[in-house]
């Protein structure tokens, strides 16, 4: 449809026959070329550059609505409090000594802000999640967030960050759980006092939000299944390690819950063994390999589930659900490069996990699972954010979806 031309005012009854007239006559009404036949030789710069700020324009409405970060928006609940790793950090590793940094390209590729310490090419899992509670604009990191802002709420999540403070440490520094939660009390004692020193106040306005809870990956990937650094495998078996990981994850879950946290998602480990980085560093007998970790992964995910019972049971007015994450990744189909990552990854002399800086990109990043050799593309968080959100199978979320947490 060809973009409609604004006569000048003085010029309305003649210029409305012209262009009828015109529209009949050019052979090139279609897709702006009209604006071209109407301008004088002198006036053909300045057409061309009102053309090109209109096409911009227009791009820009549809990179916004792409990302449906609108003014308009009304959120669903007043705040959205994130906890985890990669699979949530959206800048708060930029400016500590790691590795575990995303913050340059091709890293947010398709994201409009570019790299932002985003471990993807574009939006994370919580990104999608925010958009769909009707959140304005994403949740910021606590690196930066400042003033009134927090009160929409604050991502701590941290790359390469676990339940145990040590796993990740090979990567460089990293904000593990225990540090996340000094971190909310930070929050949570400005808020009090963004709301006049009123603690009754700040207490019913926190247990309203949502808390998203998705950290337990490094525990396994960076920590269990790396005894060249760590030495946990040999001190316990693959169910000892998830009795006492997950029993230090209820201390924490419950410091939370103090901290004013009634809505609470937490996120099951997904498919850590089938990730490019493990199937690369698995060169033989691969699904052996790929079995080990699934297994005691999912030794975790049924103590997760417990812990949502326990606390659902014997906290008061608390309700906690369990994000599948596995059964999300197995009961969809939808992209079909599954096992190598989109972006350039080193694979010598050992298998790295991240995007080499400045390299290249697949084209097709919409039909990827993974865009380096361990996190997910801005195609497969749209899976699992909007599944977690609101579900499509009965394996997806228990006892319910992040949708019916926020009606509570």
């Amino acid at each position: 449809m060809a973009p409609r031309f604004e006569p000048r005012a003085n010029m309305e009854d003649l210029e409305a026959s012209f262009l009828d007239k015109k529209k009949k006559e050019s052979t090139k009404w279609k897709d702006g070329v009209f604006y071209y036949t109407l301008c004088s030789a002198h006036a053909l710069a300045f057409c061309i550059a009102l053309t090109l700020l209109m096409l911009l324009g227009f791009l820009l409405v549809m990179n916004l609505q792409k990302y449906r970060v609108t003014e308009t928006s009304q959120p669903q609940v007043p705040c959205f409090f994130i906890f985890g790793d990669s699979i949530s950090d959206n800048g708060n590793n930029n400016d500590l000594v790691t590795m575990a940094k995303a913050n340059y390209q091709p890293y947010g590729i398709d994201f409009p802000e570019g790299p932002t310490g985003r471990f993807t090419n574009g939006r994370n899992l919580v990104d999608i999640i925010a958009e769909l509670l009707g959140f304005a604009s994403y949740i910021p990191p606590f690196a930066t967030a400042r003033g009134e802002e927090i009160l929409k709420g604050v991502n701590y999540a941290s790359g390469a960050a676990g339940i145990r403070e040590e796993s990740g440490q090979e990567q460089g520094d990293r904000i593990c759980m225990d540090r996340q939660l000094q971190n909310h009390q930070i929050t949570v004692s400005n808020i009090i006092k963004l709301l006049g020193n009123n603690e009754s106040l700040a207490t019913a306005y926190l247990n309203k939000c949502i808390y998203s809870v998705a950290i337990g990956s490094n525990d396994y990937l960076n920590n269990y299944f790396l005894p060249q650094y760590y030495n946990t495998s040999s001190i316990y078996n693959e169910e000892q390690y998830a009795a006492v990981l997950a029993q230090q994850f209820y201390q924490q879950l419950l410091t939370l819950h103090k901290l004013g946290a009634r809505k609470v998602a937490l996120f099951g480990l997904g498919l850590l063994g089938y990730t490019p980085v493990e199937l690369a560093t698995c060169s033989t007998n691969v699904s052996s390999c790929v079995e080990n970790i699934d297994n005691a992964v999912a030794l975790f995910n049924d103590r997760l589930v417990s812990l949502v019972d326990d606390f659902n049971t014997n906290l008061p007015n608390a309700t906690f659900i369990f994000i599948n994450t596995t059964q999300i990744s197995l009961n969809s189909s939808s992209l079909e490069v599954t096992d190598v990552p989109c972006c350039e990854v080193l694979r010598y002399p050992q298998p790295q996990t991240q995007c080499i800086p400045f390299g290249t990109e697949c084209s097709n990043r919409s039909e990827y699972s993974f865009w380096d050799a361990v996190h997910p593309t801005e195609a497969a968080y749209v899976v699992y954010g909007e599944r977690a959100y609101r579900a499509e199978s009965t394996t997806d979320a228990y006892p319910f979806d992040i949708e019916s947490l926020a009606q509570l």
